[in-house]
């Protein structure tokens, strides 16, 4: 049975971070081949055919991780969730945005993670935001991590600012969760990476398969001239 490990580090209660990390591991399980039942709730476990889900909300750990810093081991019921994601055949990371970068709480939580447990574990890491502004977080902060950890993440992060939980950007939204999810379900199986292509439909192209539409694909360029026009400035010559 493939073991599946969210781990959350947002601080509300509701949580779009806790959400974000639900919506992925969904896509994750029926990616996996567990059907399309959603992952087990907040801070719970629970199963579906072929797949081991488990959801670490770190809010619940906040004392816990300080203390574990502290004294210089974990216990308790954080002993247990370190334990789960080191054991796990898959994860989905998933951190606010403070300050341009991942959340002290979720660095707290992965710096208890004894060095070399994670190596080779395929992962996808995923960031909330206020704006589109902060969505290099994947990128310039998470994956730097993910490398140092030795772990392997999906060709796809997931950003999703507030305005991505409804409106205009949620379908682009869903579309980068389930190229996530069908890159990391390739990762766990040896096989190719399967994400979502420009017809919405499955497919397997060497780690790389793009949406159409979506303003994070990197082959979708805003001409310089458009740019100019936006902020009201004539086009110059190129």
């Amino acid at each position: 049975m493939t073991r599946l490990v969210m781990v959350s580090a947002g601080l509300g209660d509701p949580s779009t971070t806790a959400l974000l990390a639900e919506r992925i591991g969904a896509a994750a399980v029926e990616a996996l081949g567990g059907g399309a039942g959603s992952a087990a709730g907040s801070a719970g476990s629970g199963s579906v055919v072929g797949v081991d889900v488990h959801h670490v909300t770190l809010r619940g750990h906040a004392h816990a991780i300080a203390d574990a810093m502290l004294a210089g081991f974990p216990a308790g019921e954080l002993a247990e969730d370190l334990e789960r994601v080191r054991a796990a055949d898959a994860l989905v990371l998933v951190t606010p945005t403070f300050q341009a970068t991942f959340s002290g709480l979720f660095k707290g939580f992965l710096d208890l993670v004894e060095p070399g447990t994670l190596r080779g574990t395929p992962v996808v890491l995923a960031a909330t935001g206020g704006t589109e502004r902060h969505s290099l977080v994947v990128d310039h902060a998470l994956r730097p991590l993910a490398a140092y950890l030795g772990m392997l993440p999906t060709p796809t992060g997931v950003f999703a600012a507030t305005a991505d939980f409804g409106g205009e950007g949620a379908e682009a939204l869903e579309r980068r969760i389930a190229r996530a999810a069908g890159e990391l379900a390739g990762l766990v199986g040896g096989g190719p990476v399967v994400g979502v292509g420009r017809s919405g439909e499955g497919t397997a192209s060497g780690g790389r398969t793009l949406g159409s539409g979506d303003p994070f694909d990197p082959e979708v360029v805003t001409p310089f001239e458009q740019l100019l026009g936006d902020l009201g400035q004539p086009p110059r010559d190129s």
